[in-house]
């Protein structure tokens, strides 16, 4: 069975050519519509992050560079950890939108807000304790450190726009109203850079500066989403959400939900917190070195993330609809399409290395040494991709379980031996292949259950349907 893909008015003069697609590839239109806006404003939060590097990379002084590397680790923890926020509430948007609950979709809203204000202004009130923490844990020389310090006092008080943030995006995007996540991105994001601009190069805040900045684009990236938020809600059944939201069965399941995709989180955090740790014990120019080479890791992961949470919502929306034969192409799809963006920015960065990390730093010491390392960008993003995508397809099935068991089995198993073989030897390369082996590991447990997923999908699809 063939379906009609009818091409964008650009194309009209090719009408007549108009080609035709499997029914289980008619997916691919609204696919890449998703993908593509999800991915750009996905890749403005690390560019966001390269900018700031990059300004302080080009400091007299390498320790703000550092510092700044070591505390972001900290946000890393608390914010991409707490990510869930936005996984949770884009399933429960998406879930609401399918029913055609209204009321459903703003109480997703409502709850998950009041969940992420409450986790905000806890993170704030702690911030003393939490830093005390931190960097107890994190070592650095006392000068990396204090710089780092700097940052995170500054950084801090963004929090509750930050978790406020995840809700909106994962509401806008549950909605499939993912030019409204690309506007809050270029907001935030364009304002980060103008202010760093600001406060580092003309007030010399240095790394408090960049703290600042970052904190002040948080929010107005917030004001952006609540004035589209103001023209989107349908405001008639706003007061009788409003008495629902205090149902405490219901914000405990909010809370709850995403349980498995936060230990997830979790464990890739802590992989990426120990790599960095253990590159500061190997000195500071390995420090700054690795901390370089994974901003680029993390402009590549966060545009496949973009990516990945299309594949999410759509492997949702199939699997509710019982459109199981268009699951695997999805999959295949997703793969391809991610592997793609990996390998762009990990072979540009590897050919010309002194081109683009000369953007970010001017300390020869580092530079100089870094293309050593970079071909260790060709296996990391391109395990990442495939791993990213097989986790989006299993959170799209609702198999947590299976997500917490493999991610678990890759730490355990896959990236700490090599960790602590690297911080033994004092080996770089050798804690680059452990965060190689983090992401093979987790494909390799993912794909053990595929055929499991794919014979349960064939069984219900040769199911007749019954009512109840």
């Amino acid at each position: 069975m063939l379906k009609k893909f009818k091409l964008s008015p650009i194309f009209e003069a090719f009408d007549d050519m108009a080609f035709t697609l499997p029914v289980q590839y008619s997916f691919l239109p609204r696919f890449y519509r998703l993908a593509s806006v999800s991915a750009l404003s996905n890749m403005m939060v690390p560019l966001a992050g390269i900018v700031d590097i990059a300004f302080l990379g080009h400091l007299a002084d390498i320790r703000h560079l550092a510092g700044v590397v070591l505390a972001t680790i900290l946000f890393d923890y608390l914010y991409r950890v707490l990510k869930f926020l936005r996984t949770s509430t884009n399933a429960l948007t998406a879930q609401a939108v399918g029913l055609d609950d209204s009321k459903g979709v703003l109480l997703a809203l409502l709850r998950s807000g009041l969940v992420a204000l409450t986790i905000g202004v806890l993170i704030v009130l702690l911030q003393y304790p939490l830093q005390k923490l931190g960097f107890a844990i994190l070592s650095g020389s006392p000068e990396i450190e204090a710089s780092g310090v700097d940052y995170f006092c500054a950084r801090i008080w963004g929090a509750p726009a930050v978790l406020l943030n995840f809700v909106l995006i994962g509401w806008f995007l549950g909605r499939e109203m993912n030019g409204i996540v690309l506007f809050m991105s270029i907001i935030g994001n364009g304002s980060n850079v103008a202010l760093d601009y600001l406060m580092i190069n003309k007030f010399g805040w240095e790394s408090m500066g960049a703290g600042l900045a970052t904190a002040a684009s948080q929010y107005l990236a917030l004001i952006t989403a609540l004035i589209c938020l103001c023209f989107t809600i349908q405001w008639q059944i706003l007061p009788n959400a409003v008495k629902e939201v205090f149902d405490w069965a219901a914000l405990k399941d909010t809370v709850v939900l995403k349980s498995n995709i936060l230990i997830r989180f979790l464990t890739l955090i802590s992989a990426y917190a120990m790599f960095t740790n253990i590159s500061a014990a190997m000195g500071t120019s390995v420090l700054a070195e690795n901390g370089l080479i994974l901003q680029i890791a993390l402009l590549s992961q966060f545009t496949i993330q973009g990516v990945g949470m299309t594949a999410q919502t759509l492997t949702g929306n199939f699997k509710g609809k019982g459109d199981t034969q268009k699951l695997l192409p999805l999959l295949t799809v997703s793969v391809m399409t991610s592997l793609l963006i990996a390998f762009v920015i990990a072979i540009v960065s590897v050919i010309f290395p002194d081109k683009i990390f000369g953007l970010l730093t001017n300390h020869t010491e580092v530079s100089q040494h870094i293309n050593t390392y970079t071909i260790w960008l060709l296996p990391l993003l391109g395990f990442t991709s495939i791993a990213f995508m097989l986790e989006g397809y299993f959170i799209g099935l609702k198999e947590g379980a299976t997500l917490r068991n493999a991610v678990l089995i890759a730490f355990f198993l896959g990236f700490l031996p090599l960790a602590f073989t690297a911080w033994h030897s004092h080996n770089n390369h050798v804690l680059w292949l452990g965060l190689v082996s983090y992401m093979l590991t987790i494909i390799l447990a993912l794909s053990i259950n595929l055929p499991r997923t794919i014979g349960a999908f064939n069984q219900l699809s040769s199911e007749p349907l019954t009512s109840n």
